[in-house]
């Protein structure tokens, strides 16, 4: 057979992209057909030598001593172990070749705390921001500053301060130049909470509240001049007078509510036009007023009845997740009209109760320890769960209790557990105020697990036709940031309010709650 030709290409030929195509397709090809042979090979082999290894030690075993003869020392491992190897690189290869490539989806990331632009705009926008109105606003207006406001505390602390010194400002004949809800007043946007989440550093009181006390006009009659924000006071007030507030109250000193007001009003009477309060100074209503009924509840009858609190008002923020939720709480086959829809009136007409709720409130997380402590300082509850003739008033160890007694006998009433937060409700549904309670609504900062657990027992054994929790409420992202004062309408208008004496917050929810005249009986406390 002749020789083939050898080829007369010149050297610089270059195949066409077809060529070079196929001829390395013809490659891939033989290749893979050489590498599919090896493969083969390696596996018949492998397999007779398994198969001989098997037989060779089944008719070798020492079966005195159990053991097996070594012969397999020489093979650098075992040939099972080498088979399952080969088959796992075969998989390998094949996925690589033939298995898409998976790609994981990135996680979203958290979207940051809302920073509430709308609400800021809105109070920069109040008609009282002009400096031509005439006195007792604009200019020549008279004003009030409590710088010392406190900040970096929960929504309740914040609140009962906030409308404190707004019928003080009111009493003055003063406008009120209100903050922010003020978590961290460095400059910084968020701010981290005590659970480690990052929460907006500052909240627009607008967001929370309206009436009088964030700029809303006084009822007609009222000569009172409105409240207004920082910015425009530091406008018309460059240099304010700067007022210590040790210098009317000094640490320490036991007066009353009342008594504190009295000569803020006085002082205040011959100050100069503008006046704030030095911010290092402690506040002019501190947490041990509003902690001692005797000094908090002789200012009540002029307080409740001032238009600070028969004109506050949810803001619409929170006044529409509670129309949101509304058949969570309290499922009903009539349509209801929405809250934010009706005019206002007066809170104690806006607010009433909702037949066949029952609210309960229960402070979890930091109170687990701060109710040990509240044994240890011999404490009682709040001022404002302390009025005269409301149900399950406080009641302190018998004298001569241990340690031990005491600390159990605080945790029963601040702490309870599930088992004892099922007695109380049955027995709320059993009194005279909890005729037709029907559903349950808790108010908790609990875990999730905890939360559920006792939803569920509720549910199975409490005989309620609906059971529901904060947990559940549908919120959008504005309004998370403000769930407790959506918790708190929620409990300012049950049929009967289970809270804890303990809390400021229940205590805020308690007075809301005699303020727009409820009955005493339908407040409990555990």
């Amino acid at each position: 057979m002749p020789a083939a030709p050898r080829s007369t290409r010149p050297r610089s030929w270059s195949p066409s992209p077809r060529a070079r195509a196929h001829t390395l397709g013809n490659r891939r090809t033989r290749w893979g057909s050489r590498r599919v042979s090896r493969v083969a090979i390696a596996a018949a082999i492998s397999l007779i030598c398994v198969a001989l290894l098997y037989t060779f030690s089944f008719h070798s075993q020492e079966s005195a001593e159990g053991l097996k003869p070594q012969v397999t020392d020489w093979l650098p491992g075992s040939l099972s172990s080498l088979k399952d190897e080969w088959i796992q690189e075969v998989e390998k290869s094949h996925e690589q070749q033939h298995a898409p490539e998976l790609v994981r989806p990135k996680p979203e990331p958290q979207p940051l705390p809302p920073l509430y632009e709308r609400f800021h705009t809105y109070e920069l926008e109040l008609p009282q921001h002009d400096p031509s109105l005439p006195y007792p606003e604009g200019r020549l207006g008279r004003y009030f500053y409590p710088a010392n406001h406190v900040h970096g505390s929960g929504w309740g602390n914040v609140m009962q301060e906030h409308l404190m010194n707004a019928y003080l400002a009111y009493r003055s004949g003063r406008a009120l130049v209100f903050d922010n809800y003020t978590w961290e007043d460095d400059g910084s946007d968020y701010s981290e909470a005590f659970d480690g989440s990052l929460i907006p550093s500052r909240i627009p009181l607008s967001a929370f509240l309206r009436g009088p006390a964030v700029g809303d006009p006084f009822p007609q009659g009222e000569q009172s001049p409105r409240a207004v924000i920082k910015e425009y006071f530091d406008e018309v007030c460059p240099h304010p007078q700067i007022i210590s507030s040790e210098e009317l109250v000094p640490l320490g000193d036991p007066s009353s509510a009342t008594e504190r007001t009295r000569r803020w009003v006085d002082k205040l009477s011959h100050s100069d036009r503008c006046v704030a309060v030095r911010k290092s100074s402690y506040q002019i209503f501190d947490i041990w007023i509003f902690g001692e009924v005797d000094r908090l509840l002789d200012i009540w009858p002029s307080f409740s009845q001032s238009p600070i609190m028969t004109q506050l008002q949810w803001s619409a923020l929170v006044e529409l997740a509670f129309d949101t939720n509304r058949q969570l709480l309290l499922p009903s086959s009539t349509v209801e009209p929405a809250l934010i829809s009706l005019p206002f009136t007066t809170a104690a007409q806006r607010y009433t109760q909702l037949p066949g709720l029952l609210v309960l409130h229960l402070r979890r997380g930091d109170f687990e320890e701060h109710c040990v402590k509240l044994s240890e300082w011999g404490s009682g509850f709040t001022g404002w769960n302390s009025f005269p003739g409301l149900p399950d008033p406080w009641a302190y160890p018998p004298e001569g209790a241990s340690a031990d007694e005491a600390r159990r006998w605080y945790v029963r009433r601040c702490y309870p557990e599930i088992g004892e937060i099922m007695r109380r409700a049955a027995e709320a549904k059993q009194s005279p105020a909890g005729r037709g309670l029907r559903a349950v609504y808790i108010m908790t900062n609990g875990e999730e697990k905890w939360v559920r657990e006792l939803e569920n027992s509720l549910r199975e054994h409490g005989g309620w036709e609906s059971v529901a929790s904060t947990k559940d409420l549908v919120l959008n992202h504005e309004q998370q940031y403000v769930a407790q004062a959506v918790d708190m309408l929620i409990g300012q208008r049950a049929q009967v309010l289970i809270g804890n004496g303990f809390s400021s917050l229940t205590g805020m929810i308690v007075m809301l709650r005699m303020a727009n005249g409820i009955p005493l009986d339908s407040n409990r406390f555990w």
